[in-house]
């Protein structure tokens, strides 16, 4: 199933909250992964996609010598906005930009690099086209993507709370967009016919999420993400009705002090 206009659509107040606790929640582990596997590399110049709040951004700035050029894009403004109010601790040329339609030329970087963007891309052969056209031979694709739903704690019980408001009608943003590109095989099929000739490097990456208390990550999911338009599509006053609803179905599996769940992803490595 292909994306929809709200489920690639981050505004402000999503933005705001993706930053303030989806980041710390479940990206900031998987950020330190990826830049960890793209040091080692010889890179002068390194593209960004699907960069949000800049999570990845700022890892990348603070692991990579300074004179590696770095390019971070996103299709929505108003992340990119959020990632610049952020901060990096070197130059970083920020743009908005469409993975399906880079406005780089050909062969323009040593590496190009996504962290849990390729679930939104609506044509995943073609972004993947566009980011070998803008590599240099020999030049890597790493991205991640989120395991099936089931292997991640938080996000299914959120995802099965909100569901039980709505049984005629569930939203089903989880499952089906950042949660719903897992298959190794697919990901290779897509990578072959996009160009990549040899077979991707997929690692299977299992972390631990943790919040204080359970109503945090019960926010994150159901107001900082696009599951948020979903609840306000079918009952626009529910929103908070639904966000509690989260959190107590969070408390009765993980407990209401600290909580910690299981997140799990997987890292692929192709080359140009």
């Amino acid at each position: 199933m292909q994306p929809s206009g709200n489920d690639i659509r981050f505004g402000d107040a999503i933005a705001a909250l993706y930053q303030d606790h989806l980041v710390p929640l479940i990206f900031a582990p998987y950020a330190v992964d990826l830049v960890a596997r793209l040091a080692p590399l010889a890179v002068a110049s390194v593209l960004e996609l699907a960069a949000g709040t800049g999570v990845v951004t700022r890892e990348l700035a603070a692991r990579l010598p300074p004179d590696v050029q770095l390019v971070a894009t996103d299709l929505n403004a108003s992340m990119l906005a959020v990632a610049q109010a952020q901060g990096t601790t070197r130059a970083v040329t920020w743009r908005q930009a469409d993975a399906m339609a880079l406005p780089f030329a050909d062969a323009s970087f040593d590496a190009v690099v996504c962290q849990f963007g390729v679930m939104f891309f609506p044509d995943k052969v073609h972004a993947f086209a566009e980011a070998r056209r803008v590599l240099r031979p020999g030049g890597t694709l790493l991205f991640n993507v989120w395991d099936r739903i089931e292997t991640n704690d938080f996000a299914r019980v959120v995802s099965n709370a909100v569901a039980g408001l709505f049984p005629d009608d569930p939203p089903g943003f989880l499952a089906r967009l950042p949660h719903g590109y897992f298959s190794a095989e697919a990901i290779a099929r897509d990578l072959a016919l996009a160009g990549f000739a040899g077979p991707p490097a997929i690692e299977t990456v299992t972390a631990i999420s943790r919040a204080e208390t359970p109503g945090i990550p019960a926010l994150a999911y159901c107001q900082g993400t696009p599951l948020r338009g979903e609840i306000e599509a079918r009952q626009a006053a529910w929103l908070e009705e639904a966000t509690a609803v989260a959190a107590a179905a969070l408390a009765a599996q993980f407990g209401s002090g600290p909580v910690v769940g299981r997140i799990q992803a997987l890292v692929v490595q192709a080359a140009r």
